[in-house]
């Protein structure tokens, strides 16, 4: 029996994020952190080195939309927990934030193989480049509502 897929708009496309977000998020919680902590401290760890920290802001709050003032919480937050290393204006991951990064991507790694698994790559190419459009596109329109405030 053959299933026809729905075509792709916000509503599915939001559902497959979230629903994927959820079992990210089951992880985290087993080692207290939150998504936007997991989100921010990655990618110090995938850095060559300190990043400056306004350039670690805007990287965070551009790739989620979200207010500044909330991803300089979450460094803040990472630092009292000894995730993040301050340096000046630089920060970097601790031995400590390498190794959490490091326990959630291995524990994540059956679920997400689950995930995926038996999705031909021609589909999970699709879905990139379709993907790939919806995001520039919403920022795009985004932009503009952002010139008309």
């Amino acid at each position: 029996m053959t299933t026809t897929a729905p075509p792709a708009d916000s509503r599915l496309i939001g559902r497959a994020h979230y629903a994927s977000r959820a079992v990210l998020e089951h992880f985290l919680a087993r080692h207290g952190a939150t998504f936007l902590q997991q989100l921010t401290l990655r990618a110090t760890v995938l850095a060559d080195g300190p990043l400056e920290l306004d350039a670690l802001v805007e990287q965070i709050a551009g790739s989620l939309k979200n207010d500044p003032a909330d991803v300089l919480r979450t460094v803040d937050e990472l630092l009292a927990k000894g995730l993040l290393a301050a340096d000046g204006t630089r920060v970097g991951p601790t031995d400590a934030g390498h190794e959490l990064i490091a326990a959630v991507l291995a524990e994540t790694g059956g679920s997400t193989a689950r995930i995926y698994a038996g999705i031909p790559p021609e589909d999970l190419a699709a879905a990139g480049r379709v993907l790939v459009h919806v995001t520039e596109r919403a920022e795009a329109e985004l932009a503009v509502l952002d010139g008309q405030s």
